[in-house]
């Protein structure tokens, strides 16, 4: 019998764990459960799509499992770490280049070019090649002729592709996605999940998105159903 090699145990420690995690906010003098006691494992090059309709706690689950917030009870853990230990200082540094982010907003920074918004996570990691892998990015998304243009010179799909190209670009381990599709006519929200996925299977990142779209969520390889802060499927 063949032994288990190193790369095997690293290959089947989960991307993503949360244990029972919950987030709970005080609304005057009682408290609101927006997650109650969940978890969830999501195995390392795995598609998986938050769904539930509004107020079920999609966004708040994504935002604890990205580490953008702190569950109030309960763990999560990235590659075998757990960050729900970490300081901000520690997360933050644990983030880069290993975590990337597509927002419903875009979230582009309007004084500054495609380019420069797709260089700023290398920026910060101090990659020294950040401007020529930022433009190779921006011409794989096919946006090379736009790559000195501010967010208001681009259309919503093409904020979207400069977003991606941002996600992707430090190649990152995972890839959180908050409702990439919601700001866009059906068309061009049909071309960006292309692309999304695309990138997603050549770069062979874990990618946890949430949406209201049944048919992109319909494309992960696996779907969670939230209602009222719980699993419910």
């Amino acid at each position: 019998m063949t032994e288990p090699s190193k790369t095997d145990h690293l290959n089947a420690i989960p991307a993503i764990h949360a244990d029972r995690v919950s987030r709970i906010v005080p609304l005057g003098e009682r408290q609101l459960t927006i997650l109650d006691d969940v978890s969830l494992t999501v195995a390392r090059g795995e598609t998986m799509a938050i769904v539930g309709a509004s107020g079920s706690g999609k966004t708040t689950l994504l935002g604890l499992l990205a580490g953008l917030d702190r569950p109030d009870q309960g763990n999560v853990a990235w590659h075998g770490e757990t960050i729900s230990a970490l300081s901000e200082e520690q997360l933050a540094i644990r983030r880069q280049g290993a975590i990337g982010f597509v927002f419903q907003s875009f979230q582009l920074l309007p004084a500054l070019t495609a380019l420069e918004n797709v260089m700023l996570p290398l920026e910060l990691a101090g990659a020294r090649d950040a401007e020529s892998r930022a433009s190779a990015w921006l011409d794989r998304v096919g946006l090379g002729e736009r790559v000195e243009h501010l967010p208001r010179q681009l259309s919503g799909g093409e904020q979207q592709r400069v977003a991606i190209a941002r996600a992707f670009v430090a190649d990152p381990k995972i890839v959180f996605a908050d409702e990439p599709t919601g700001n866009l006519d059906t068309d061009t929200g049909a071309e960006i999940v292309e692309l999304m996925f695309a990138l997603n299977r050549e770069q062979g990142t874990t990618l946890v998105l949430v949406t209201h779209d049944i048919e992109l969520a319909a494309r992960c390889n696996r779907v969670l159903r939230l209602a009222r802060g719980k699993v419910v499927a």
